[in-house]
C-alpha cells in the first residue's frame, strides 16, 4: 500500500518549469532575431533619443535611422530563393 501511494501521487512541476524554459527560450530566440533584422534602425533611433535627451541636436542620428529602414523595407520587398541565387553571385 505504501509503494502505491508513492507512485501514485506524483507533482508535475518539473513539466511546468520546463514547459516555462522552452517559452523564455523562444522569445529570447525571437528577440534576437528581430534585433538582428531591425538593428541598425534600433540603434540609430537610441542614439537620436539620447542625444535629445542631452540637448543635442540629433539630425544626423534621425538621417541615419531613416536610412537605415529604408535599407531594411529594400530587403524584405527583395525576392529571396534559390532561383535568385545565381543572379547575386556576380556581386
Amino acid at each position: 500500500m505504501k509503494l502505491k501511494q508513492s507512485f501514485g501521487m506524483t507533482k508535475n512541476s518539473g513539466q511546468g518549469m520546463t514547459e516555462y524554459i522552452v517559452i523564455v527560450a523562444l522569445v529570447a530566440i525571437a528577440a534576437i532575431a528581430v534585433y538582428q533584422f531591425f538593428g541598425q534602425t534600433i540603434r540609430s533611433q537610441t542614439s537620436g533619443i539620447a542625444l535629445e535627451l542631452a540637448g543635442k541636436k540629433s539630425d544626423g542620428a534621425i538621417t541615419q535611422a531613416g536610412v537605415a529602414a529604408d535599407a531594411t523595407t529594400a530587403e524584405t520587398t527583395t525576392k529571396k530563393g534559390l532561383s535568385a541565387y545565381s543572379n547575386d553571385a556576380s556581386r
